[in-house]
């Protein structure tokens, strides 16, 4: 199921509520980044979506013990990927074990560890005409109740903090200004995509993000083969 299944709301929240997230999404930290991390900031647009009744049999990583691996999270069928018109290319990926290294924020770091993240794979995107860049994250939890709380802790109203975008060579760094991410449950997955126009500049409309969000999901598939082998009937 496509992350992005309620625009029109995407859309009414930015109208409403626009400013106010500039100012609490917008704040960066030139120090906040080690190796491979960018700074500290938070997307302005943010959507949320909590697991639906297809992923019941993928709720506990007890069902689902394989650690991800890096070739399972970014296969070559996604190393470009399209939707409409934007196309994007991965620059980098990373797949680590210390979830408080690629993150910021005390309360997100915390239900990270409370809710037993063992895992984050990060991959960057660039769009072929280097005007877009994208983030893929997938985050490993315990269960769907830790999956769906860090989906609410995402939310730059919360103040709880967020993942630290990867730079990837030849990518133009995520920056602060305008970001939207859309972020949803899949079992004990927490999945999110996040994009902006490179160097932070206001996009024409939501439309345009939500179309370059909807090409960097396509890791995500990862996600279904794992429902197909604890369920064992293919989709």
């Amino acid at each position: 199921m496509p992350l992005i299944v309620v625009a029109a709301v995407v859309v009414v929240l930015v109208a409403a509520g626009a400013v106010a997230f500039f100012v609490m999404g917008g704040e960066e930290d030139e120090a906040a980044g080690g190796p491979g991390n960018g700074a500290r900031i938070s997307p302005v647009a943010y959507t949320p979506q909590m697991a639906d009744k297809d992923m019941a049999k993928l709720a506990q990583r007890s069902a689902d013990q394989r650690p991800i691996t890096q070739g399972e999270a970014f296969p070559a069928d996604v190393k470009t990927v399209a939707y409409q018109k934007y196309s994007f290319t991965l620059a980098g990926s990373q797949l680590s074990a210390d979830c408080k290294a690629v993150t910021w924020g005390a309360r997100l770091q915390g239900d990270l560890a409370k809710y037993g993240c063992s895992q984050i794979a990060r991959g960057a995107y660039v769009s072929q005409d280097k005007r877009h860049v994208g983030q893929f994250i997938a985050v490993n939890l315990v269960s769907q109740q830790g999956a769906e709380q860090i989906v609410r802790d995402l939310d730059p109203a919360t103040g709880a903090g967020f993942v630290l975008p990867l730079n990837a060579p030849g990518a133009p760094d995520f920056r602060s200004g305008f970001s939207a991410a859309y972020a949803q449950a899949y079992g004990h997955y927490a999945i999110i995509t996040w994009v902006q126009r490179a160097g932070g500049s206001q996009p024409a409309s939501l439309n345009e993000m939500i179309d370059a969000s909807l090409a960097i999901e396509k890791p995500a598939d990862f996600v279904w083969g794992r429902l197909e082998l604890v369920d064992g009937t293919p989709r």
